[in-house]
């Protein structure tokens, strides 16, 4: 009976490494597409630059494969060391690009829903507004973009560094590219828009700069070793950016979210959030709207004297 429970413990925790390049129909890599194991998405990894992508997973597993403007495939990994998957284009029919978000997006004008309803609700407003595609973690894209904002609009007055991922794992079973996409997506990419951004607010003598951390980036979390580093990396980018550019009238700040309400902690179960709430002296989680609210306030005059500073977003409960 001991060989037996042996043998399948062995067999369950087999894994096999898989390498693989996700292409679109005409050939050309898919930057960012997530790849996950089918009812694990702890395993899972993003395609980089080229398009490829390296996990380790379980023998016998299935790879979801998803992009946003393309069909989800599900891919079966048996007996296969290396895979290349050509995603199918959505037959979905898009509005005119209005705006399109700075994170790791393929080099076409793919835009999701949330970004048109942004843009048509500036408009409403009375705002001018126009999106711009680009590779946040690519130096060469961001310096164009920003090269392209300053000449259409004639001056950056307000930088915030939101780009973000996770790829969560232990440290002993932490891949290379886990680590490397994390750093590049959420540190690399803020270094990228400050480093384009300065000598325009240096001219100006005015401009704030807010990145997004949080309060894993404060206190660490097991686990997100990888997301805790970036986040981290980017309070003590601010803070050196505060002292280097204050006395040309440039202000830095990082913005450090708790446990937000969000579609993605939506999916806990009522008793996972339960359980958080107890550990908050306010008794709920933050919305959106609370960490829109800090960052209005650094954006504003409001905040014209606060700078190098790290503002915890988390109802007390890091204190």
């Amino acid at each position: 009976m001991l060989l037996t429970l042996l043998s399948f413990s062995l067999t369950a925790l087999a894994q096999q490494k898989v390498t693989g390049k996700v292409k679109d129909s005409s050939g050309e890599p898919v930057i960012g597409a997530s790849v996950v194991v089918k009812g694990n998405n702890t395993m899972g990894t993003i395609t980089d630059f080229d398009g490829n992508f390296m996990l380790d997973v379980p023998t016998k597993s299935v790879l979801v494969i998803s992009y946003i403007g393309y069909v989800t495939q599900e891919v079966p990994t048996a007996g296969k060391k290396s895979l290349e998957i050509i995603l199918k284009e959505d037959t979905k029919t898009l509005d005119e690009v209005v705006v399109v978000g700075f994170g790791t997006q393929k080099k076409s004008d793919l835009v999701d829903a949330i970004s048109m309803a942004t843009a048509k609700e500036l408009e409403a407003m009375g705002v001018k507004a126009k999106g711009y595609a680009s590779n946040a973690a690519n130096f060469e894209d961001t310096a164009k973009v920003v090269e392209e904002i300053h000449k259409d609009f004639g001056r950056i007055d307000i930088l915030v560094n939101n780009a973000g991922i996770t790829r969560d794992g232990l440290m002993m079973r932490m891949s290379e590219q886990q680590w490397d996409m994390v750093i590049n997506v959420n540190l690399k990419s803020a270094f990228n828009f400050i480093h384009a951004c300065t000598p325009i607010m240096m001219r100006q003598k005015a401009g704030s700069i807010i990145n997004m951390a949080s309060v894993v980036g404060v206190h660490g979390n097991a686990g997100q070793a990888n997301y805790a580093a970036s986040k981290a990396g980017m309070i003590a980018l601010a803070k050196s950016i505060a002292q280097e550019l204050g006395s040309r009238g440039i202000r830095a700040n990082a913005i450090a979210p708790g446990f937000i309400l969000t579609d993605m902690t939506a999916a806990l179960s009522d008793e996972v959030r339960a359980e958080w709430a107890k550990k908050i002296p306010l008794r709920r989680g933050g919305t959106p709207e609370d960490v829109a609210n800090i960052a209005t306030f650094l954006a504003s005059d409001m905040s014209s004297y606060v700078s190098g500073q790290v503002i915890q977003v988390d109802g007390g409960m890091n204190m």
